[in-house]
């Protein structure tokens, strides 16, 4: 095992280990890093305690922990063994732990200092999952304030360096060359009149009949899988085994496609990108690369994710094409263009930035960080992802203002995803503990291809589902008993309420609590159902509505009787136009969802306004009677506000009107008890109310309703949003002022908009100095002849204003 590539740079990376708290290891696939390098550290000095070993695949965990163990000639569970999810192999004399994500942010969580750990190695760091930069982080807080004596070696195929080298910058990067055979990597586009399925098949058919060995094809998902092995039954020999591999499998259906094939035999490995690390496929000479991967991107707007297909970064594909040197040279046909494939991404974007964060959200607040800037990441986890993890964490009180609370701390200990954290921990009794157990189970590991009635899903058994479900009653510490599926709705209701549907066509499309479409396919019987729960949906990319995957059909009454919290209640006006009235009505919802409408048929005069403010936000502002004079006032505040801001003027926009109704109309509302005695409250009285005396004055003063031209007329001021405020006067009545009239402590001049004896506009100024001395000389010949017994003065700057005629003056 010493030949291995790895072992000839074991001094540096020992030396370097002893010599920094972190250690950068680059070894590409082959090299041995996962399956021997570990068991050298064991023995050496500078490592104190256990080893973890982070694997981010269940099968790939136990697989490294199974030949580390037969390299000691030992089994699993006595110096190496393996923890993840449902499953555990460790024994008191275990020194190397493999484990999965889950499990080290667990053991981080329970124990922050990692007593009796002295080295920690995250391995295939590359993938960049949300919970290996998670475990990153967390790692290097423990290091910085708890142990500075832990060791921490980071190791990857092919790691970002630079990025890793940025964010740590004094940790030693060890780089082993390896010995991989050399692989003849082809180029190969589609076939564009083909499917897609159809069009793999063929490719890889071909690949097998002019070259020799058993062959690894990469694909996108399940689907795919499934489709191209159907098509690969009719054109491949009775030599060739057909064995899919992907991440949905039993632990032991996966270990079928990665043991040798009988002899004789070849075999064809279809996998998703499972396949493309830390897995040693035994036999595997040929690879075909369909270019393609699936990957999550989850929306904060709607809380959805949706998987969209897309091609893989040029890391992936050298990932995949080292698939086919491990034991002798060989081929990898790529299927897509050569530019095309150099043109690809360098890297995969980290999941961090595309994933639901509220378990990673709940993860930092049980660490006790609320900020998450406070920790080392690669990359921020992104603000609008933490914005939607922290409303649902609040969905599900899980929190108490920024912190956990309470039941967040039970959920966090658990360490589920935190909608079926928050179910499990609802549970008050063993049988409801039991059947919340088997619903998480279910909901982890759903089946393919099976009904979408969970209810049917539930009444079978499952292995899988069995072991996961006495786990999680161990952790409950609850005793084990038989689950009842009469308890399903409402423990579901606890953690999907968002979630529950309301049937809103013929056509399987429902109604979200959250607002949101949903649809069952058009076939399924679900779809008879007026109500359902709907734990598992799936954004799609062509429609706005979410496909329902799982769903429980629901008795809505019954539901609201075991759980009435799930109800909330509003009292709204809804106006009669024709015949003038209001109705008062109170509606019971689940979120978006009216479930009942009830009158109110004496409401009392307190529920009656509430009411009504309820009924002027759903309409808005203008079902009041704006006189002019109330609109004025609200325009001379909203000016004031523009013109003076040194003073704290009262927003009277729409939103922030609506928003205090109760501070401002509601008290002008006394006796009010009808849409007509509404429409007779004065609203320039109810808007004055928003200022004190002293604003009052200052408004009045600043911005007055009316300006006192030389006559001693009071003149009404036009206010109005965009426009300057105009002052509409007859010219005579100007006579005597030289310069333009001002308002707002003289920063705002009025546009006079200057009429004739008959109120017919004559001109409209800013500067009446400068019309008095020139336009104005027009306006006088014209207006003398048609208006001989007014004053025209030469000089009107300096002229005794008039009301009247020359006859009368």
């Amino acid at each position: 095992m010493t030949s291995l590539p790895v072992a000839a740079v074991l001094p540096e990376l020992l030396t370097a280990l002893d010599s920094a708290p972190q250690v950068l290891l680059t070894a590409p696939t082959g090299a041995g890093k996962s399956t021997w390098l570990p068991l050298q550290f064991l023995t050496h000095k500078g490592i104190q305690g256990r080893i973890i070993l982070l694997e981010p695949r269940r099968l790939a965990a136990r697989n490294v922990a199974q030949r580390l163990a037969e390299l000691l000639n030992e089994k699993t569970g006595e110096t190496v063994g393996y923890r993840m999810r449902a499953q555990s192999c460790v024994g008191p004399q275990t020194r190397l732990e493999v484990v999965t994500e889950g499990v080290l942010t667990r053991m981080i969580q329970r124990d922050p200092e990692l007593n009796g750990v002295g080295m920690v190695i995250l391995d295939e760091f590359h993938e960049r999952s949300v919970q290996a930069d998670l475990a990153l982080a967390l790692l290097l807080d423990v290091q910085q304030g708890l142990r500075d004596d832990l060791k921490l070696l980071i190791m990857s195929a092919t790691l970002d360096n630079d990025r890793l080298q940025q964010l740590l910058p004094d940790a030693p990067v060890v780089v082993s060359e390896g010995r991989a055979f050399p692989v003849e990597r082809r180029y190969q586009p589609l076939a564009a009149q083909l499917r897609f399925d159809e069009a793999v098949a063929i490719a890889t058919a071909d690949l097998l009949r002019s070259e020799s060995g058993s062959l690894l094809l990469f694909l996108p998902g399940v689907g795919e899988i499934q489709r191209v092995q159907e098509h690969l039954t009719s054109r491949v020999g009775s030599d060739v085994l057909l064995c899919p591999l992907y991440g949905a499998l039993s632990l032991d259906d996966q270990r079928k496609a990665i043991l040798p094939a009988p002899t004789g035999m070849r075999k064809v490995v279809l996998a998703t990108n499972i396949a493309e690390t830390s897995l040693t496929i035994e036999g595997i000479r040929l690879v075909v690369d369909s270019a393609q991967e699936r990957v999550a991107r989850f929306d904060p707007r709607t809380g959805l994710t949706r998987l969209i297909t897309q091609r893989v970064s040029q890391a992936s594909m050298t990932q995949r094409a080292g698939r086919a040197g491990r034991l002798e040279p060989g081929i990898c046909l790529h299927l897509l263009p050569k530019d095309q494939a150099q043109r690809a991404a360098a890297q995969s974007e980290p999941e961090i930035l595309q994933s639901d964060l509220s378990g990673v959200q709940m993860e930092l607040l049980q660490w006790g960080c609320h900020d998450p800037a406070q920790l080392t990441w690669l990359d921020l986890p992104p603000a609008p992802h933490l914005l939607a993890a922290k409303r649902l964490l609040q969905m599900l009180n899980a929190l108490e203002g920024d912190r956990l609370s309470a039941t967040g701390q039970k959920m966090a200990a658990l360490g589920n995803d935190p909608r079926l954290a928050a179910m499990l921990v609802s549970a008050s009794n063993s049988s409801e503990a039991a059947t919340a157990a088997k619903l998480a189970a279910m909901l982890e590991e759903p089946l393919r291809g099976g009904s979408s009635d969970l209810s049917v899903a539930f009444s079978r058994h499952h292995p899988g589902w069995q072991q996961r479900s006495q786990q999680l009653l161990k952790r409950l510490n609850v005793r084990a008993t038989e689950p009842d599926s009469r308890l399903i709705a409402p423990l579901l209701a606890h953690a999907f309420a968002d979630r529950i549907a309301r049937r809103r066509g013929l056509d399987g499309r429902y109604q979200l609590a959250n607002g949101m479409g949903a649809k069952l396919d058009a076939d399924d019987a679900l779809g008879r159902h007026e109500w359902l729960v709907a734990p598992l949906l799936l954004q799609g990319s062509a429609s706005p509505d979410a496909r329902i995957l799982l769903a429980l059909p629901l008795e809505i009454d019954a539901l609201i009787q075991t759980c009435p919290a799930l109800l909330q209640q509003s009292d709204t006006v809804e106006w009669d136009d024709a015949q003038g009235t209001l109705k008062a009505l109170r509606r019971l919802r689940i979120g978006q969802l009216t479930v009942k409408v009830q009158p109110l048929a004496k409401p009392s005069e307190d529920e009656l306004h509430q009411a009504m403010l309820n009924g002027i936000r759903d309409k808005g502002l203008s079902v009041l009677n704006w006189t002019p004079e109330a609109e004025q006032l609200r325009l001379r505040l909203h000016c004031a506000a523009k013109w003076l801001p040194e003073f704290a003027w009262p927003a009277v926009d729409e939103a922030s009107l609506l928003a205090s109704l109760e501070s401002w109309l509601l008290p002008q509302m006394t006796g009010v008890h009808s849409l007509r005695g509404l429409k007779a409250v004065n609203v320039g009285l109810a808007l004055r109310s928003l200022l004190d005396w002293s604003m009052l004055q200052r408004l009045d003063s600043e911005l007055p309703a009316h300006y006192t031209v030389p006559t001693g007329s009071r003149i009404a001021i036009r206010y109005h949003d965009d426009n300057p405020p105009a002052l509409a006067v007859r010219m005579q009545e100007m006579f005597g002022e030289a310069q333009t009239p001002t308002i707002a402590q003289g920063r705002v001049p009025l546009v006079l908009e200057l009429l004739s004896p008959a109120q017919r506009p004559l001109q409209i100024t800013r500067d009446l100095s400068a019309f008095w001395q020139g336009a104005y000389r027009e306006v006088q010949k014209e207006m003398k002849g048609r208006y001989p017994k007014h004053v025209w003065p030469d000089d009107p700057a300096n002229t005794a204003p008039t009301r009247r005629t020359k006859k009368y003056s």
